[in-house]
């Protein structure tokens, strides 16, 4: 798909499994468990699956997944497994190496967008990309340096902040136009300052959802994490987001979830339902 000066790719980057009733809040099981269904520990298949926007002088990549070098229980708990896909060999395929990435644009530090920012030498956290500039949010940045007790297992500083000491961790303050063809748009719901990132042309548009609809499933207005730390808002997000891309046709780009891609969507007599869906793009 390209959409104004830049071809967009799908990137699948690792899989990994997380608590099916976190991921969705207030929803009891046998409503969620139809789309999601758990294993024996209540855990539901993830995706971290990315777009790479590429132009003549450009190659964007959104997010990095979760990334490597996790001790043994960290990985059992959250079933990190890269037997099916992996950030560089994905890349590959599409003739990118790492060091021709020229930015990367960070929806928020939570481990699994983060964690593949960097790559460790001899036990050191390294830049994984390192001629990109790194591009996130300073309220999300001066956050994940000093989370609060309920979501500070998010966070791990040797992900993000040698970026910042490598001088390649570029900070914005709100909403912002990135190019002509890129707006990055700020939600609080989920994290302080999760910013989305808007692709459009005159024709198109393609809206990276991130964690404000992680899943395809999420796309109805109550399923809401319980990760969140501001639900409400997040609720009042969706009401203002959604509608706006029902209205004018965007595709919407999941990041985790473990089937659909992509899709665009309708109103139906119950709320939001599917127009049509996309495994790639």
């Amino acid at each position: 798909m390209k959409i104004g000066k830049y071809t967009i790719h799908t990137i699948e980057s690792g899989d990994l499994l997380l608590d099916g009733g976190a991921m969705y809040g207030v929803v009891p099981k046998p409503i969620w468990e139809k789309s999601s269904p758990a294993d024996e520990k209540n855990r539901i298949h993830l995706k971290t699956r990315h777009m790479l926007l590429i132009s003549d002088a450009k190659k964007i990549l959104i997010d990095t997944g979760s990334g490597k070098n996790w001790n043994e229980k960290f990985e059992k708990i959250y079933g990190i497994d890269f037997s099916q896909h992996d950030m560089f060999p994905a890349l590959a395929k599409i003739g990118v190496k790492p060091d021709e990435i020229t930015d990367v644009i960070l929806t928020h530090l939570h481990f699994d967008h983060i964690g593949g920012a960097v790559v460790f030498e001899n036990g050191k956290p390294i830049p994984a990309f390192p001629n990109a500039v790194h591009h996130v949010q300073q309220k999300q940045y001066d956050w994940a340096l000093n989370p609060s007790d309920r979501d500070k297992a998010s966070y791990f500083n040797e992900r993000y902040v040698p970026l910042s000491n490598e001088g390649i961790l570029k900070q914005y303050n709100g909403d912002f136009q990135f190019d002509e063809d890129i707006n990055l748009i700020v939600v609080n719901g989920h994290t302080p300052s999760q910013q989305l990132v808007k692709i459009s042309d005159a024709a198109n548009t393609m809206f990276y959802c991130a964690d404000l609809v992680p899943l395809a499933s999420h796309i109805s207005f109550p399923f809401i994490m319980g990760y969140d730390l501001n639900p409400l808002e997040t609720l009042r997000e969706k009401q203002n987001i959604l509608p706006q891309a029902v209205d004018e046709n965007w595709h919407l780009f999941f990041e985790h979830d473990p089937k659909i891609a992509a899709g665009t969507i309708k109103h139906g007599e119950r709320g939001l339902i599917f127009d049509k869906t996309f495994e790639t793009i």
